[in-house]
């Protein structure tokens, strides 16, 4: 018996090893630009790696994007992510070459976990009228910029247009609702468009499951599950591939993280305080250029293993630009909590170490 053991014990170590499977290669290598338009009518500049000024369409395409994803908000007292210059931006982003995703926030100002303010053009509306709202808005906006993709809601975490899209009590049926008509006015506009359905903390499977299962009961339809991920809130790689593994099953869809970022810097730029103020946010990387890279590098690499379409990088084209501020009523002097989370520098480099990668 024991010759035998051993006998089949050699055998095994002479079968030659399974070649390992490669993984897919990232598809969506995304930035979020929604700021940039502001940016350059105030006269910001941008440089490339070798500090020559260049465009930053052109510059985020060198170093690997193909994708861009824009913030549109339905009346914003900026003037700024409306239909008027998502359409003018769209067709920037197109002419360099990229793909584009339209972010709907049904809002006239940000909408995330906290918040999801209806628009005030429809205020008093009753959940029926609001789903012919979002349908019409969606259907308006997709005819006119041609998106490869969009997001019906952002961070929709527990609903959005709220009151009446907020889900209460784990009722699903009123978002549902909202979903079902944004999906059909993407679809009517182009069978093409991939429908992408997003939510915050790519930390939390059971948040995931919470939510992904409630809207799948009701009959939603999507094509693409979405989180944000950023490692100060929601956990380390390990986790976030356990998560964006068990989704992709769970749902028979594939992921991508619409969201990630991390800081290049500790240094603030303006008057108003960084959001992200550690020296070293997570495992112990620290906040530079070569932290910055290396973060975004093992998030792409945790996406890529865990068979995900891409990663979008949010904004990282919004410096401390006097002007450009986050508040929507109040841009000229707001200020910008995140330019150290950019991955162009105080004078507009891009970090040389950064690259979005297949």
């Amino acid at each position: 018996m024991k010759i035998a053991v051993a006998l089949a014990a050699t055998a095994l170590l002479l079968v030659p090893a399974a070649p390992a499977q490669a993984h897919p290669r990232l598809s969506m290598l995304g930035a979020d630009v929604s700021t940039l338009p502001r940016a350059l009518d105030l006269g910001a500049k941008f440089y490339d790696v070798r500090g020559h000024r260049a465009d930053p369409y052109e510059i985020l395409k060198k170093a690997g994007v193909n994708y861009v994803r824009l913030r549109i908000w339905n009346d914003p007292t900026s003037g700024y992510n409306n239909k008027t210059e998502v359409v003018r931006q769209a067709r920037e982003a197109k002419r360099h070459g990229l793909k584009v995703l339209i972010d709907f926030h049904y809002s006239d100002t940000w909408a995330d976990p906290g918040k999801q303010f209806t628009p005030a053009a429809w205020a008093g509306h009753d959940l029926a009228q609001l789903a012919r709202d979002v349908y019409d808005f969606t259907y308006d906006v997709c005819r006119a910029t041609g998106p490869d993709s969009v997001q019906i809601g952002n961070e929709i975490n527990t609903g959005m247009l709220w009151p009446r899209g907020q889900v209460t009590n784990s009722d699903f049926a009123p978002l549902a609702s909202l979903l079902k008509a944004g999906y059909d006015a993407a679809k009517a506009c182009s069978r093409k468009t991939q429908v992408i359905i997003h939510t915050a903390n790519a930390g939390s499977i059971g948040a995931a499951h919470w939510f992904y299962d409630g809207i799948a009961a009701q009959g939603v339809k999507w094509d693409i599950t979405a989180l944000s991920y950023y490692c100060m809130w929601h956990g380390d790689l390990t986790n976030l591939a356990t998560v964006l593994t068990d989704v992709q099953a769970r749902y028979g869809k594939p992921t991508v993280i619409a969201e990630t970022a991390y800081p290049y810097t500790t240094d603030n730029y303006d008057h108003l305080e960084n959001i992200i103020t550690s020296a070293a946010p997570c495992d112990g990387i620290p906040a530079s250029p070569q932290g910055q890279a290396t973060e975004f590098t093992q998030v792409q690499d945790v996406a890529r293993a865990s068979g995900a379409l891409g990663v979008f990088y949010w904004e990282p084209t919004w410096t401390a630009i006097d002007g450009n501020g986050w508040d929507t009523e109040d841009l000229e002097n707001s200020g910008n909590a995140w330019e150290n989370m950019a991955t162009f520098d105080d004078t507009g480099r891009i970090n040389p170490y950064i690259v979005w990668r297949r």
